[in-house]
């Protein structure tokens, strides 16, 4: 049984039909990624994994049951938690409030506690800078907290929105250290990434995405050697 599947997933906002009835898994366990240009559709397949977007058509599961339509709130206390696009923190709160706001749907205030001690321990420039408000921190720091965030949910499964986008490449490495260093403590992740080469390099699996439609699935290996997806994405 895998983890995560969407069948005949399709999604339309503004008379736009941006998801045109596509199959995936992720087993548990598994770091998958879907890429594509922009526009191919990646991110609105997030937002209604994440129920931020209602599918117009289709069926998500997760863990073997339908999980279609729920609302946000449901998914991220069933385990699903996403790391957007643009990292959407609170700019005038503390980063510790935003990690604070990641947990807002846990009581268990002592674990809470111990949870933002691991995640300083996963991000010692973030214990540094707890007190500080979270815009004036620096983009590669802001990814950190938007990942940090994500994790103070306590969430099964992770799905990740461009966590590289308008990052130097120095740090572009750093976030996929991290994210690879999650993925090996048994984190499951869903990564949308514009970065191909880097995602499929940490990624057991990848789906490509164009227009719409889910046109290659492979292991993540296989689509480092595939023709198309070299000409296409890999830069020759």
């Amino acid at each position: 049984m895998s983890f995560l599947e969407t069948r005949g997933l399709e999604v339309s906002y503004g008379g736009i039909r941006a998801v045109k009835g596509i199959d995936l898994t992720v087993k548990e366990g598994e770091l998958v990624c879907l890429i594509g240009a922009n526009g191919a559709g990646k991110t609105t397949t997030l937002k209604s994994l994440c129920g931020m977007l209602p599918p117009s058509r289709g069926e998500i599961l997760y863990e073997g049951t339908s999980v279609t339509g729920r609302p946000s709130y449901e998914l991220v206390r069933r385990g699903i938690s996403l790391v957007p696009e643009g990292r959407g923190i609170f700019g005038r709160l503390t980063l510790e409030e935003n990690l604070k706001i990641g947990a807002y749907a846990r009581r268990d205030h002592a674990a809470i506690r111990a949870d933002m001690d691991r995640l300083y321990d996963l991000f010692p420039r973030l214990a540094e800078r707890r007190t500080q408000q979270a815009g004036t921190l620096s983009g590669g720091e802001q990814q950190m907290l938007a990942i940090g965030r994500a994790l103070m949910s306590r969430p099964r499964l992770l799905l990740l929105d461009e966590p590289s986008m308008g990052l130097a490449p120095m740090l572009v490495q750093k976030i996929f250290e991290i994210i690879k260093r999650i993925a090996e403590e048994g984190m499951t992740l869903l990564l949308v990434e514009q970065n191909a080469r880097l995602a499929l390099e940490v990624s057991h699996r990848g789906y490509v995405m164009e227009s719409g439609n889910i046109v290659l699935a492979d292991s993540a290996q296989a689509l480092l050697r595939d023709t198309k997806v070299q000409e296409c994405y890999l830069g020759g």
